[in-house]
Parts: structure tokens; sequence; C-alpha cells
């Protein structure tokens, strides 16, 4: 028997896609800035996050820090975690194939799972602090989700703004165009690359700590962002920063939208049906490819 869909489910199911779709842009930013910077494939972008969730797990279960508060300790430590990695490992694979790059931070990946296996175990955890939801006509926002989108927007308007208009985020816009143009003009390339890399992580670490409150964390759950967020940049516009945006916001109405006409095992392909059909059409991304 088939389900009369309305314009209030169809209406809902956007709402849910636009509050799901900032926070894969957000989380995508961060990969599409280490790619567009350095060129290098980080699949390791996903357990970055997973270690953002059990971050503010670990602050909410032990100290009872508010979740959205250990933002703040989640993305600057997070922050230090991306340089250390990128001084000691993934410099090593800039100037590298793509595929270097792509075994190493794979490599990386599998180390911080097998990490946090052995700190939480992997028994699900879960951050019960925000449940319930805000309604307004027919419509209801999860209070979680929405909070979570309004952060997720906040965070990525803050690092648009960086990259636009201070002087050190030009700086990663220009390594992003032509390194060796600007190491003439006297951009230290390997500072850059430091900065690009741990605020990649700092945004990937606010996913964690967002979706944390969302969903249950264990230590494989970064593996589906990773595919997303790689999605996400390719839909857009390989590192094209206002694309990462843009492909966000469609993959979650995407997701949505297909969850009314077809059945759950069917939706978990409609998004890379998606990324088919842009190959297609527009093998550069929605937006193009590298943003100027």
């Amino acid at each position: 028997m088939g389900v009369y869909i309305t314009p209030t489910m169809v209406g809902q199911v956007v709402i849910s896609g636009i509050l799901a779709g900032a926070l894969y842009a957000m989380v995508a930013l961060g990969l599409g800035l280490i790619f567009g910077v350095m060129r290098v494939l980080n699949v390791a972008h996903g357990p970055i996050l997973m270690l953002g969730a059990y971050v503010t797990f670990w602050l909410f279960s032990t100290v009872g820090l508010n979740p959205y508060l250990s933002l703040l300790v989640s993305m600057p430590l997070l922050f230090l975690l991306g340089i250390l990695l990128q001084h000691f490992l993934v410099r090593r694979v800039v100037d590298a194939p793509e595929l270097s790059s792509l075994l190493l931070t794979f490599g990386i990946a599998i180390a911080l799972v097998n990490v946090a296996q052995l700190a939480f175990t992997a028994d699900l955890r879960a951050v019960e602090f925000l449940t319930g939801s805000f309604v307004v006509g027919p419509f209801a926002f999860s209070k979680s989700r929405l909070i979570a989108c309004l952060f997720a927007i906040a965070i990525t308007g803050g690092a648009f703004l960086f990259l636009q208009k201070t002087r050190l985020g030009k700086a990663i816009r220009a390594v992003s165009q032509s390194r060796e143009v600007a190491q003439t003009c006297g951009i230290n390339v390997q500072r850059i690359h430091l900065i690009a890399f741990g605020t990649a992580c700092a945004l990937a670490a606010a996913g964690g700590s967002l979706v944390a409150v969302m969903v249950a964390i264990q230590p494989e759950m970064g593996q589906i962002y990773t595919l997303k967020s790689f999605l996400v940049i390719v839909l857009g516009g390989a590192g094209n920063y206002p694309g990462a945006l843009l492909g966000g916001l469609l993959l979650g109405v995407v997701e949505q939208l297909s969850s009314l006409f077809v059945t759950t095992q069917v939706n978990e392909a409609i998004a890379y049906i998606l990324l088919v059909v842009v190959l297609l059409v527009r093998p550069t991304g929605l937006l193009g490819g590298r943003s100027s």
C-alpha cells in the first residue's frame, strides 16, 4: 500500500536535510582545505572526527562539562594533534603521488581507531544531554540537530571569514593556488601546511563534538563521515571552499528527500548515485575546481 506524501512531509525532510547538510559542509570544509593546500587525500578525517566525539563524551561523563562548551577543548586539542601528524608524518607525502598520501592516512586512520578501542572499548557511548524537538506550526526541529546546525553555520562562517579576510587566511589561499608563487612571495609554505592541517582537524573535531550529542558514538563511526566528506567536496568542486557548503547542503537534502520514496537500503546508495551523475555531467563539481 502506497503512502500519500504531503507538502508538510516534504517540508519536514527538507528542513532535516538542511540541518544535516550544514554539519556535512563544516566537516567537509576541513577535508577540502587539506586537499586544496597540500593535494593530500586524508582518509583519517573521519577518525579525527571520532576523537572529537570521544573528547566530548569523556568531558561530559567525568566532569559534567556542557557538550557544546567542550568545543573549546576538542578543537584546540585536535588542532595540536593535526600539527603533530602533519609535522612528523603527512609532510613526507605532500609532494609524493596521491596514492602515497592515501595509504599513509589510511594507516593513521587504522591507528586512531585502534587507540580509541583500547581507551574506550567498542561499546556504544552516548552523551544524553539534549532531547526532544522544537515545534513550529506543522514542523518539528530536533533540538540537538538544530543547535548543531547553528554551531556548524557559525564555525563554517568563521572559517570563511578567516580565509577571506585575515593575512594568514590569504596566505593559505595563495598556497592553495600556487605553492611556488607563494613561496617566491615570501610565504612560509611549511608553516601554512601545518596550520591548514591543524585547522582541518579542528573542524573535524567540532563535527565530532556536535555529532556526539545526536547519535551513539563508537570507534568505527568516523568512516561514514570520511566518505560523505569526500562526496561533498567532489560535488562542490575539489579545493573549492564555497563549493563544500553547497555540496554539504545538497547531500543532506537529497538524502532526506530520497528517504520518502525508497527503502533504507536503497537510500544509502542515493548519495553515490548523485556523485556519479555529477561526475558524468560536470566532472569539476557544481562550482568548478579550486576556488580563487
